[in-house]
Order: structure tokens, then C-alpha cells, then sequence
């Protein structure tokens, strides 16, 4: 009975196995279905990020795709460096706690609200402190404070403080100083009942130390500190292991290409545990400079931040270099003690990789670049299976702090509180064949259809831009407070701060403030913005790197 009992119920199981198979395909399809629709969704509303504003990998992976066969076309109508790609310093949210608002002050009947101002008062610093945090809070981070003094009037005090702005991700500080009218307020406090505007408080600027020549018009910026570090001795030249690049055919090319090359050889030099011997001296691509040629001799701390670098790799000046290695290179002679000749490793081609420098013992290595352009640019060095272990240091690369104090005194005018607008419009305005929309979408009228919809009438909007023609956005001038870069230059004129310390630099002679100087700080007050809209994201339909290339 069993064994017939047992073959009456086995013909039920494949029907039950054949339902439950059923059961699993319908749902694995359904769930099939649905994941195709979600890649759908997303693949048609996801717009990649810009690879400028995220990590250093993703920006040397966006450079090395726009490089094939060593050519170099990227848009430099933006200019980021270092402090626009490294995450925020750690102790960025809370600088600011480190400022105390002290209300605690004696309340007693002797409190005369008629009694002059004194300036030096706790009183004073916390009604400052309280106003400032209240104005500024969303835009900056207040780090430290000087006591107030006396201002012109005598109600008013001139403060001075240390700042540093919330969307820079370096830890850069800035100085501003203010003037500020109080009045008495309940128990002895004081309340602010006007601000003067960035750096009016001229009381509390800082002075130079006494001299025998009269000051200067403007207060230098004491926090610089950009000399050129030297060896010191033979036995520590001979100690030390460098890497030396000559001049190739990188030179006098656009700065986004200096920068790729130069970071090549840093990065280099980082592998081979080396000193990278730098040429301070840079040449000026003609699209940056007035006369449309290129313009030999720039110092490099025109632009970039020496004193950082030097902090984030270890860097000698070729000047000093090739001094003190003609002076010591040396064979004994009669008489003369002598260490020797200077061993060098010279490397002909970039073909010669750095895996293959790694365990040389020489004193220098010296690359050399002769050949034919493309063959003797720098960034050669990087290509191939260089390329998975340099790593470019783009963190080592920051503006020069002269320039961006003028891009916080721009956006200090402005109460940090605007929004930025990007017009890209010059060479590829004109070219129709790549960018055929981009002129007419670029239009005053264009323009003053599109911002109106995207900016709140009459916010303080500063527009970054390389359209030539000052007047060419006055129609928006009846919507906006329209800021541009021409409206402050009188912070690079001849009785700039600018202009005296890069006067310095130069020898004595006057520095020109030029093109990339005027990107680069058309770049950092737009970062700066509480609203940034862009050319290629809102205002046209072409594509940022051409036709077909979105």
C-alpha cells in the first residue's frame, strides 16, 4: 500500500515544481523590468560633475583624456588650482568656537551712557563680535580678533580681524579691518548701529615697523612669505639628491599645459624621493597677454603660491642650483682639497621611465628635452606605465596669496553676499563651426531672459567673463548690481598693495596685471558666490568642448 500510495502522489509534484518555477520567472522579469526603467530614469536626468571641482584623480583623469597623441586643448576659461580640489581642512567648522562673546559685563549704576567710547573695552570686541557673526555667518569663518581702536569719530572704533572664507577649502587666512559706530545698550554693552565697508577701519590696519622712509600707501600682507630657499653648505648640497629638468618645448605654451608639465616633474621628483629643481622664470602664453604675443620672464610667484609649495615638496630654486654646483663640482688639484666631482645621471629621452631611476645613486638626475615638440614636452615623463605611479601633487598648487587678496577684497566690497554669473563668450563666441549657438545665447538680450528667471532682481551680481566690451551687459544693470573685474582695479593700479610687493619681486620694475592674473581672479570670486550660474549648464545649448562633445 505504501509503494502504491507513494506512486499515486509522485505524479502531483511536477505540476507543484512547474508552478513554482513559473512563480520565480515571473518575478525575476518583473524585477528585470523595473531595473530597466530606474537605468532609464537615471541614465536620461544624470549630468556627470564637473571633474575641476572634485579630487585630484579626477582631475588628472579628466586632463589625461583631453592629452591623446600629446596634444593639449582643455577650456581655460576657468582656472582651479590646489585650494579649489583638496577637502576642507578639519578644523574649518569649528574655527569660529574659538571666539568667545563675553556678556558678562559689571552691571552698575556707574555705567554713564554719556562717557566717551573706549574703544578698548571688552564690551566693545563682543558688540563687534555679535554683529559680525550675525552679518557674516554664512559666508565666512572668524578666527581671531585684535583689540579695537579708536576710529575717526567719537563714537566710532576700527576693528581688525582674521578670517577665513567658508567655500575655500584651503586654510588660507585673510585680514579686514572695519570701522564701526556703537551705542550704549542695557547694562553696559554697546550695540553696532553702523558698519563701515571691507577694510575701512584704517586705524587697525596693521603698520610696518619703523623706518627711516615714509610708509607705504598700502599695508603689505606681513603673512607672505615666498623667498627662495637655498642649500647652505657643500657637504649638504652633496648630501642631498635632485632632479633636474632643462627647458623643452612646454615652454611659452598655455598655463593649464605649464601646470600639467610641471606637476609631471614635481611628481617625479616626489618617486624618485628627489629635489625638484624649479625655474622660477615662466613664460607667458600670448592669449593672456595685451599684445597677443608671448612674454618671457614672469616670476612664478606672480601667479602661484611659492611659500605653499615649498611647505608641500621639497623644491630648489635653478638659479642658486646651477651657482652652487658650478662652485663645487670640482677635480682636486695641487694644493687643493677637493670632495670630488658631483656625480650626474644625464637622461636623454623621457623614454627612460622613472621605475627605471628609481634605485639611482647619483647626485643629480638631469633630464634633458632636445628633441622635436611633442618628444621634449615634460609631461611625456608621465605617459604610459609612468603614469600608474606618478601621481601629480595638485595640492601643492595654489594661487598666489596677492591674488586672492584681491579676490577677497572684491568679494569683501560686495558684503560677501552676490551671486556670480559665467559668460564665456571670445574665441569661441566667434567659432560658429564648433559652437553655433553660443553668440546669440550669450546676448544682451539673451541674457537679461535667461539670468532674470534664474538670479532675484537687484541681488549684487558679479559676472565672470571674457567678453572684452565693458558695456556689453548694461542691460542688466536694470536688474542687477552688476559687479565686473574692471570695477575694482584700481586694487592692482600703481598705488596698489599688489603693485608695490610684485614691484619687489620684479626687480623695481612695474608688473603688468595680466590676462591669467585676470582668470584667475574672475575664477575665485565666482567659487565665492552664493549662486553661480554658468554658460554651459544654464545660459546655451552648445556643448562645453565643442559640437557632438556633451
Amino acid at each position: 500500500m505504501t509503494e502504491v500510495g507513494a506512486r499515486g502522489t509522485s505524479p502531483e509534484l511536477p505540476a507543484t515544481g512547474q508552478q513554482v518555477v513559473k512563480v520565480i520567472g515571473n518575478l525575476c522579469f518583473s524585477i528585470f523590468v523595473v531595473s530597466v526603467l530606474v537605468f532609464s530614469v537615471i541614465a536620461a536626468t544624470y549630468q556627470p560633475p564637473d571633474p575641476w571641482f572634485q579630487t585630484s584623480k579626477a582631475i588628472t583623469k579628466s586632463l589625461s583624456a583631453t592629452l591623446p597623441n600629446s596634444t593639449f586643448a582643455t577650456d581655460d576659461s576657468l582656472l582651479p588650482t590646489g585650494e579649489d580640489l583638496v577637502a576642507s581642512p578639519p578644523s574649518a567648522a569649528n574655527s569660529g568656537a574659538a571666539l568667545i562673546y563675553n556678556n558678562s559685563f559689571p552691571t552698575s549704576s556707574a555705567c554713564d551712557p554719556n562717557a566717551p567710547l573706549n574703544c578698548s573695552n571688552p564690551a566693545v570686541l563682543a558688540a563687534i563680535q555679535r554683529f559680525n557673526s550675525k552679518i557674516f555667518r554664512k559666508s565666512i569663518i572668524f578666527i581671531s580678533y585684535d583689540t579695537p581702536v579708536n576710529g575717526s569719530n567719537p563714537d566710532e572704533c576700527d576693528a581688525a580681524w582674521r578670517f577665513r572664507n567658508r567655500l575655500e577649502k584651503s586654510w588660507r587666512r585673510y585680514r579686514d579691518y572695519r570701522r564701526f559706530r556703537l551705542a550704549p545698550a542695557e547694562n553696559c554693552t554697546f550695540e553696532v548701529v553702523r558698519a563701515g565697508k571691507f577694510r575701512s577701519g584704517t586705524n587697525a590696519a596693521r603698520r610696518p615697523r619703523r623706518a627711516t622712509s615714509p610708509p607705504a600707501v598700502q599695508i603689505p600682507d606681513l603673512d607672505i612669505n615666498d623667498t627662495i630657499p637655498t642649500v647652505g653648505s657643500e657637504s649638504e648640497f652633496r648630501k642631498g639628491r635632485y632632479l633636474y629638468y632643462t627647458r623643452g618645448g612646454d615652454y611659452c605654451k598655455s598655463m593649464n599645459h605649464y601646470l600639467w608639465s610641471f606637476l609631471c616633474g614635481l611628481g617625479e621628483a616626489k618617486f624618485l624621493n628627489r629635489t625638484f629643481v624649479m625655474d622660477l622664470s615662466v613664460c607667458l602664453a600670448g592669449s593672456y597677454t595685451s599684445t597677443g604675443e608671448n612674454e618671457d620672464g614672469k616670476d612664478f610667484r606672480f601667479y602661484f603660491d611659492f611659500e605653499h609649495l615649498k611647505e608641500s615638496a621639497s623644491v630648489v630654486e635653478e638659479g642658486d642650483f646651477l651657482r652652487d654646483w658650478r662652485k663645487w663640482d670640482r677635480s682636486s688639484g695641487k694644493g687643493q682639497k677637493s670632495n670630488g666631482r658631483i656625480s650626474v645621471r644625464k637622461v636623454p629621452t623621457y623614454k627612460l621611465t622613472p621605475m627605471q631611476l628609481k634605485k639611482d645613486k647619483s647626485t643629480i638626475v638631469w633630464r634633458q628635452f632636445e628633441g622635436a615638440e611633442p618628444e621634449n614636452y615634460w609631461y611625456r615623463v608621465c605617459e604610459g606605465r609612468a603614469s600608474k605611479y606618478i601621481q601629480r601633487p595638485w595640492h601643492a598648487i595654489w594661487k598666489s596669496k596677492r591674488l586672492m587678496n584681491i579676490v577677497s577684497e572684491i568679494a569683501g566690497k560686495m558684503d560677501w553676499d552676490y551671486d556670480a554669473l559665467h559668460v564665456v563668450r571670445g574665441e569661441k563666441a566667434r567659432n560658429k563651426e564648433l559652437w553655433p549657438n553660443l553668440d546669440g545665447d550669450t546676448s544682451p538680450e539673451s541674457l537679461v531672459e535667461k539670468v532674470t528667471k534664474l538670479v532675484r532682481s537687484w541681488r549684487n551680481l558679479y559676472i565672470a567673463t571674457n567678453e572684452p566690451f565693458y558695456n556689453y551687459f548694461d542691460k542688466l544693470r536694470s536688474y542687477y548690481n552688476v559687479h565686473l573685474l574692471e570695477d575694482y582695479n584700481e586694487m592692482w593700479s600703481n598705488k596698489s598693495e599688489w603693485y608695490n610687493e610684485t614691484m619687489i619681486l620684479n626687480g623695481g620694475r612695474p608688473v603688468q596685471f595680466d590676462g591669467y592674473m585676470r582668470v584667475a581672479v574672475d575664477t575665485e570670486v565666482l567659487y565665492r558666490a552664493k549662486l553661480q550660474v554658468e554658460t554651459f549648464n544654464n545660459l546655451t545649448r552648445d556643448c562645453k568642448d565643442g559640437i557632438n562633445t556633451c
